[in-house]
């Protein structure tokens, strides 16, 4: 793993935790009472799953070619914590293994360092090799995550925001990159959500692919494991829909959201290649509907200006039909298959707590139904690792979409989202920068002593 880290061009997060507390001071308005909240998460919650995607950039490949190593922890801390049954619920309905996790998972402790922690292989150590690495960090939603990593395998959390993006900033001088901000404000996709980011990233490269052209494309290639190492390797079947027809009752709330109240026991379909076939045949109708309109407008003339509002309204349902059920590429299922084609290989995988619009989501109704004939089985498993691969995918097709041939080496791999975390419900991220108004922590401060030596000032590549 600190091979794969250290010789990485980026490495992408993703967390499955025990819980988040109170989703409405989640997201209270203010950001520094948001910060708190999280904070207390982090202190009374634990990290249960960390994927690492460690993505080195192949120099001798054509286009956009990438060697990818997927690492799925499993973790369990070592002190008390709260678990809470809606978040055990959803992973066991997703493949986690919580039998697994009391007897093999890898134990560590939160706050600050203890007596012989640096010396250890340990997960302390570990976190310690990648901000050695010096490489760009890549999350989905990575808010939760970034205050949770801080917490469990860094120092104890500071008590204002400030010092800790100004910690942060010192911690990763090659910057944090958050794919929801990416999706939302560079891509712009229909959603964001993490399973339909990636399904619609690897949708829209698979395209560019067979449509030939000059435009780069990403491809990917995979390590071939054998002997021993082989037993570590988990492997999921693909299941493709995209070319099935008929009518599809797609359930809206998870097409526009990427989770659902009603979970596994909801009767309409939560398949995100359903969701993009159907919402890509809205967008051609509402296509050709416009050109049909754009004839008649030629040649009604003025005429056609009395029908106006009537068109404005068709329009303004047909949006609203959009974003209720969008290209949706991402859902709840983890697997991975033995790569060979670099934009097929991987089948979905959903994320947890923290990679949708889950913030905001409700509890989860205690009616559910008894429908033995109509539930609706979760397909796959909920990996970490697999959420961390899908994130960095969209990351390394949005820095294939803004790559500048001529850029240095240094530049910032994709600048206009270059430390900026996504908020849920405000329009601006979250800066990570060292305002002139705030200092580091003191327990940062020690921690940068040790990683970098006497100094704390980190040399960071360019690009902090």
């Amino acid at each position: 793993m600190v091979l794969a880290i250290k010789t990485s061009s980026f490495i992408a997060i993703d967390t499955e935790l025990s819980g988040l507390g109170s989703r409405k001071a989640l997201l209270a308005e203010s950001i520094e009472d948001r910060y708190k909240a999280i904070c207390h998460a982090a202190r009374t919650r634990s990290i249960l799953s960390l994927g690492f995607a460690c993505y080195k950039e192949l120099d001798n490949k054509a286009d956009s070619t990438y060697l990818v190593q997927i690492y799925n922890l499993t973790l369990l801390c070592s002190e008390e914590y709260i678990i809470e049954p809606q978040s055990v619920k959803f992973l066991v309905q997703h493949g986690f293994d919580f039998n697994k996790q009391y007897a093999e998972g890898i134990s560590y402790h939160k706050g600050n360092d203890k007596d012989g922690d640096a010396h250890g292989v340990n997960m302390r150590s570990l976190f310690l090799e990648l901000l050695r690495a010096n490489k760009p960090l890549v999350v989905h939603n990575g808010l939760i995550d970034m205050v949770f990593l801080y917490q469990c395998f860094y120092a104890h959390l500071p008590e204002r925001l400030g010092t800790f993006t100004a910690d942060l900033s010192q911690m990763f001088p090659s910057g944090i990159y958050d794919t929801k901000y990416a999706t939302e404000y560079e891509l712009r996709l229909t959603a964001s959500y993490l399973e339909y980011s990636y399904k619609k990233c690897k949708l829209l490269n698979s395209r560019d692919i067979e449509g030939g052209g000059n435009g780069s494309r990403v491809f990917l290639e995979f390590c071939k494991y054998t002997g021993n190492m082989e037993s570590y390797i988990d492997y999921r079947p693909c299941l493709d829909n995209q070319n099935q027809d008929g009518a599809l009752n797609i359930c809206v709330q998870f097409s526009a959201y990427g989770w659902c109240p009603n979970g596994s026991q909801c009767t309409m379909s939560h398949d995100t290649d359903l969701i993009i076939q159907q919402d890509e045949k809205i967008k051609e109708d509402k296509r050709k509907k416009r050109k049909r309109k754009n004839k008649k407008k030629d040649s009604k003339g003025a005429s056609e200006s009395c029908s106006s509002p009537q068109e404005k309204r068709s329009h303004f349902e047909g949006a609203e039909l959009d974003q209720a059920v969008p290209m949706s590429e991402h859902q709840e299922e983890t697997t991975r298959a033995e790569p060979t084609d670099a934009t097929h290989v991987i089948e979905p995988g959903e994320t947890a707590s923290k990679n949708g619009n889950e913030e905001s989501q409700p509890e989860v109704p205690a009616e559910a139904p008894d429908r033995p004939k109509q539930k609706k089985v979760e397909g796959g498993t909920h990996r970490a690792g697999f959420d961390a691969f899908m994130t960095g995918y969209i990351f390394a097709y949005a820095r294939n979409q803004t790559k500048n041939t001529e850029e240095s080496s240094t530049a910032p791999l994709v600048p206009t989202c270059l430390n900026k975390l996504f908020l849920s419900g405000k329009s601006v991220p979250l800066h990570v920068v060292k305002s002139t108004f705030s200092k580091s922590s003191k327990a940062h401060v020690h921690k940068m002593d040790y990683v970098w030596g006497k100094s704390t000032a980190v040399k960071a590549k360019g690009n902090a």
